[in-house]
């Protein structure tokens, strides 16, 4: 399964029936059907090989607020493999990829664009091990464009002349989804034909903050697309603003919903034990009944845990990534 629908109206051409069969003859593990409860305590035999365990966190929220996101988070894999852990807050997402490049870190949760980047960085050095669950179960999520309630503009075509913030250079939701939906429905995305200017926010956060601030007419980033709206859905950048009390959903507008999205992976160095990296999928694949606040910090919300994901699963992400880099050098 790529995503909860076929995301065939973004693919537009792009063959999706193999890896499709591909992912349908694979049955992964899931946080709902795991059984064998939470891994003990106790230093393991891979610790020689890792000595200390380096998580990186993505850009796209304050650091203060990541640190104390995590905190318990990294607390607990201490407590659980015996080994120190650090955790990386990059300042943006590029960040998190060149640690992995430079043999940094060892694991992060990536969206699927910087799992992408990262993977093509490497030579497919990283590899995906779990995906976040949705409420429903699936493991698919959305880009939304969002302005101000009071801003007049309610819907895409009045964004003709309106200025336009992504998330991150390597964001799915806030930046590689978007430009490729709005270029397939015939939209310049470039800031010189359709919108009066696109520029970044410096993250999810950032640019939502800057749309209420009027610095942008809109803004991209990533939810759920699940439950109530009204409290930023059930997970995602506008859930997490709603709960810090930076956002009251009463003041945006929706105006624009991508289609579903394979949520991004938790991913490791492919050259790293393979018993680090069942240690790391039983950790998370028994952590939301096991520690259910930790988890709904580090998720930003609530869904119904995690799932084993492959590459294959990613596959599209990679060929949108690849496409979007041969569109740059073209235009340079």
């Amino acid at each position: 399964m790529i995503t909860r629908r076929s995301l065939a109206a973004l693919a537009a051409g792009t063959a999706l029936a193999p890896a499709l069969a591909r992912a349908q003859a694979w049955n992964p593990r899931r946080t709902e059907t795991f059984t064998e409860g939470f891994p003990p305590a106790g230093r393991r035999p891979w610790a020689e090989q890792v000595p200390q365990l380096r998580v990186g966190l993505l850009g796209g929220e304050n650091e203060a607020d990541r640190l104390g996101r995590f905190g318990a988070y990294r607390e607990l894999l201490e407590r659980t493999f015996g080994v120190p852990t650090r955790l990386f807050p990059a300042s943006d997402y590029a960040g998190v990829l060149q640690a992995f490049s430079a043999r940094q870190i060892e694991v992060a949760g990536l969206g699927p664009s910087a799992y992408a980047g990262a993977w093509l960085d490497t030579n497919g050095g990283v590899e995906p091990l779990l995906a976040a669950e949705e409420a429903d179960g699936s493991i698919s999520y959305v880009a939304v464009m969002v302005v101000r309630a009071d801003s007049g503009i309610t819907s895409l075509e009045q964004m003709r002349g309106r200025s336009l913030a992504w998330a991150d250079p390597n964001s799915t939701s806030g930046y590689l989804i978007p430009r490729f939906a709005l270029r397939r429905q015939g939209i310049a995305v470039d800031g010189t034909g359709f919108f009066s200017r696109t520029g970044f926010g410096g993250g999810h956060e950032q640019a939502v903050v800057a749309v209420l601030q009027r610095q942008y007419d809109a803004a991209v980033t990533w939810a759920s697309g699940q439950g109530d709206v009204n409290s930023g859905f059930t997970r995602g950048n506008l859930r997490a603003m709603v709960d810090k009390g930076m956002l009251n959903m009463r003041d945006l507008r929706i105006i624009w919903t991508s289609e579903p999205i394979v949520n991004g992976p938790h991913a490791a160095r492919t050259d790293l034990p393979a018993a680090f990296k069942e240690d790391w999928k039983r950790f998370h694949l028994a952590l939301p009944k096991a520690h259910p606040e930790i988890y709904r910090q580090v998720e930003r919300g609530a869904g119904t845990g995690y799932r084993e994901v492959r590459h294959e699963d990613y596959e599209l992400i990679v060929e949108i990534r690849r496409e979007e880099a041969a569109a740059r050098r073209r235009r340079s």
